[in-house]
């Protein structure tokens, strides 16, 4: 994609001028356009927006939606209370969180050449996309390993491999700096992702297997870690239930994104003190972000203690 759209959600206070935003950006893959969100946001009446009656009317939109709406109402209630979003969900907001940078599908050599800059600003953990052809996935990520020496690696094939292609590639890639494979295999091959685990230590991330706390039930004996997307799974209070249950279950916590915005961006940053993984580099992959205050150009972000969010237009856009 070149371009993608966004609709910002806004929740104010009119008794202390106070407000909280949301962002929910289209999606091809979802079905998400902007026609479909506005007519979701209208769906539901903001003056309800600390009663249960919120849940209610949300019921029915889309969790990127719902995520914004909850984005908004959190970051409203944290700045009522003078503190972080962190903060008002009972947890630490780390001064750093060092996040992973995409590296897409191109020749080895346009791949390598990526990996290599992005090391040099400073990121120590790339996100390496991968094909179902076995043999050129080991010479891509052959490349990207002698490219970027000293940084970890996440293969991210997006279900594309089977059991087989991956113990393939794993074996002719031994020695080399993968610490975790993101979805492999597709998530309905239940028996294959079981022999991968039985065959290998490298940790299995679930990404398209998890959307809801119920899918948890469904990933015993599959994963070894979880992908947690706000937007996937319905906002910010349902990922920290989500990532408070993963880990009680034993399993680590990666925070994804979509591409989109420090707005966008902000609300899993305030989870970050729960996650082994942050792959949030959504608003680094746009010519120009409407929202500033994250950072990580050098492979951290480092949100500001102020109260809510902590992200803002830049000044010279501010209304």
């Amino acid at each position: 994609m070149s371009t993608r759209d966004a609709v910002t959600v806004t929740m104010t206070d009119p008794a202390t001028g106070l407000c909280g935003h949301g962002e929910v950006v289209t999606s091809v893959y979802a079905t998400l356009d902007v026609d479909r969100i506005a007519t979701e946001l209208r769906a539901f009446d903001a003056r309800y927006a600390d009663s249960p009656s919120l849940e209610k009317a949300l019921a029915g939109a889309h969790p990127a939606v719902g995520a914004a709406v909850w984005s908004a109402i959190a970051e409203l209630r944290s700045c009522a209370d003078g503190v972080t979003v962190a903060a008002h969900l009972g947890l630490l907001l780390p001064a750093e969180v060092p996040i992973a940078r995409t590296v897409g599908i191109e020749p080895p050599e346009v791949m390598a050449a990526e990996a290599a800059d992005l090391v040099g600003r400073g990121f120590g953990l790339l996100k390496v996309k991968a094909d179902g052809d076995a043999a050129e996935s080991v010479r891509r990520l052959a490349a990207v390993a002698a490219a970027a020496p000293g940084a970890e690696l996440i293969v991210d094939p997006n279900e594309a491999w089977t059991a087989g292609i991956a113990l393939s590639v794993l074996n002719d890639l031994r020695g080399s700096p993968i610490v975790a494979l993101e979805q492999p295999l597709s998530a309905h091959d239940r028996n294959g992702i079981r022999e991968l685990r039985s065959r290998t230590d490298i940790p299995i991330i679930a990404d398209e297997a998890l959307h809801t706390l119920a899918d948890l039930d469904h990933l015993d004996g599959l994963a070894d870690a979880v992908n947690i997307k706000l937007p996937k799974c319905g906002g910010i209070y349902r990922a920290h239930e989500l990532a408070t249950a993963a880990r009680d279950r034993g399993l680590d916590v990666m925070l994804g994104c979509l591409v989109s915005s420090s707005l966008s961006i902000a609300p899993a940053v305030h989870l970050a003190s729960l996650a082994r993984w942050c792959d949030l580099d959504g608003h680094l992959l746009l010519a120009r972000d409407p929202w500033t205050g994250l950072g990580g150009a050098d492979g951290a972000l480092r949100p500001s203690e102020r109260s809510g969010l902590g992200v803002h237009r830049p000044e010279n856009e501010e209304s």
